[in-house]
């Protein structure tokens, strides 16, 4: 099933995409002192005057989680574009923002401006918020459905190792030093060059070719690279049935999802997965890994190897949750890993507590922090995203990416920004937050989530129908509001498409 085009076209996609993210997540972890330093003496030299702790706090702050920003936007202009230009070409033309956001942020210190620094950061994350909606879209669609778990968690795995690079290059011995660290950013260039040279020898989705430009030809072609075989006529069938249960292709508007009821609690189980995913505090560890080992009692000298050790960790257990995800499925990975996430969430806080008192608490502390990325990269580190695409139909499935590219932002950003005020303000305690947090989506996915591995579209719409009321008849109609017709008719219109081996808009 894992064909060589399917492979490069995973490995280039995520290297140029979910890599990039991860990587913009850590980056800023380890040159922080240096560039808080760039701050005060930009702000001197303009000014001429230091700048105070409380604005220098709050300029840190927003360069940290102003990119999350940029990635809500990213999220919101995702849907036309991958309309558009198809979900390839949407991949390929995103490194645009990716370079534009390298080169500023790598030259700010040269030009003295920190405004450039914070403006990369921005347009940085319009490159997320664009590629973890695009990358995620495009696997689903390439992809058998029998490794359509193990293929979505690329965009995981490749979020795991962008956040382990980040951190290795951020060790003093490489980059992390004060007249190196514009380097730091600089390299982003370089998974964009490596996409931009690789990708453009890889097709499209063969989904989108088929069922939104209605070109039958190109999309066998694309089936047969990424399947490695000649006879696609059962994929084809497959895709072309999903096509006479939905009667139509024009893509859905966000409001229009939200008031199909055959979708209803589809759409809620991704906004609760997506927005478990950010808020179960993962990111704060991620944006501030640095100042709670020191909270911890870690040597100062210690603390980039430590963190170093958390990028490996969490790489690992990507790995593992992709090799076990087809035989496991979805809902144990996802219900158990916040269950894990909850006891060692718990353990910190203890262990937090009472490190004064015992001398070797500070090693649980690394332990529990450890344990709590490991828990995540198992199951809620990629799942969400492989939800969202084995969720919805073709003409559903953009509006559904931006609905949880939005949920997902938002929340990132609220903890980038409002954690180091958590943790001010609860102290060793502000890691219950996140325990209740991964305790209430525990409690909903229990209830309300169904197993979608080894399933169709139209059989995981399926397992949703009781709990959405709705009759398979009426589902078939929400899912685009229209005229019905008779079986008779759709048969004829079915039959009339296949002449010629072209797609006719009248099967739509």
């Amino acid at each position: 099933n894992w064909s060589g085009s399917l492979i490069v076209a995973s490995l280039t996609g995520a290297f140029g995409s979910s890599f990039l993210y991860g990587y913009n997540l850590s980056v800023v972890n380890a040159p922080a002192v240096y560039i808080k330093k760039f701050y005060n003496e930009t702000w001197e030299r303009r000014y001429g005057f230091s700048v105070d702790e409380s604005t220098l706090t709050l300029l840190w702050s927003i360069t940290v989680s102003i990119f999350a920003i940029g990635g809500l936007v990213g999220a919101i202009i995702v849907t036309p574009i991958v309309k558009f230009f198809g979900r390839k070409c949407t991949l390929l033309l995103n490194n645009v923002f990716a370079v534009t956001a390298a080169l500023l942020m790598s030259l700010s210190l040269l030009a003295g401006s920190f405004e450039m620094l914070i403006l990369g950061r921005i347009i940085m994350g319009i490159d997320a918020g664009i590629s973890l909606s695009a990358l995620p879209m495009y696997l689903s669609e390439i992809s058998p459905k029998e490794i359509r778990g193990s293929l979505g968690q690329v965009t995981a795995i490749f979020i795991c190792i962008g956040v382990f690079t980040g951190q290795v290059l951020g060790l003093p011995e490489i980059f992390g030093q004060e007249s190196r660290w514009p380097y730091l950013f600089g390299a982003i260039i370089v998974p964009s060059l490596i996409q931009v040279v690789i990708l453009p020898f890889l097709p499209e989705s063969p989904r989108y070719l088929l069922l939104e430009k209605h070109n039958t030809s190109e999309a066998e072609k694309a089936f047969q690279r990424f399947l490695g075989k000649d006879d696609v006529s059962h994929e084809i069938e497959e895709v072309l049935a999903e096509s006479r249960v939905q009667r139509n292709t024009k893509l859905v508007s966000i409001l229009q999802l939200l008031r199909t009821r055959a979708v209803r609690w589809q759409v809620v189980t991704v906004v609760v997965t997506m927005g478990c995913y950010q808020l179960c505090g993962l990111n704060a560890i991620w944006y501030y890994t640095n100042n709670i080992f020191s909270e911890a009692g870690i040597n100062h000298e210690t603390i980039p190897y430590v963190t170093l050790s958390t990028g490996a960790v969490e790489t690992l257990a990507a790995v593992f949750s992709g090799l076990v995800i087809e035989r496991l499925g979805r809902r144990p990975l996802l219900i158990g890993g916040f269950g894990l996430m909850i006891v060692f969430f718990s353990v910190l806080t203890v262990s937090l507590t009472l490190q004064e008192t015992v001398h070797w608490l500070p090693y649980l502390s690394i332990f529990c922090i450890l344990a709590i990325i490991a828990s995540f990269c198992i199951g809620p580190g990629g799942i969400p995203f492989v939800l969202t695409g084995e969720f919805f139909q073709q003409s559903q499935r953009p509006a559904a990416f931006m609905i949880a590219g939005t949920v997902n932002w938002l929340s990132n950003f609220a903890v980038g920004l409002l954690f180091p005020f958590i943790q001010a303000g609860l102290q060793t305690y502000c890691f219950l937050v996140f325990a209740g947090i991964c305790l209430a989506g525990a409690a909903y996915l229990f209830f309300v989530l169904p197993e979608t591995k080894n399933k169709t579209f139209n059989e995981i719409s399926q397992a949703f129908a009781k709990r959405n009321k709705v009759t398979l008849e009426m589902q078939e109609m929400n899912h685009y509001p229209g005229e019905r017709k008779s079986s008779a008719e759709q048969e004829s219109d079915f039959t009339s498409s296949m002449d010629n081996g072209e797609t006719k808009k009248g099967i739509v």
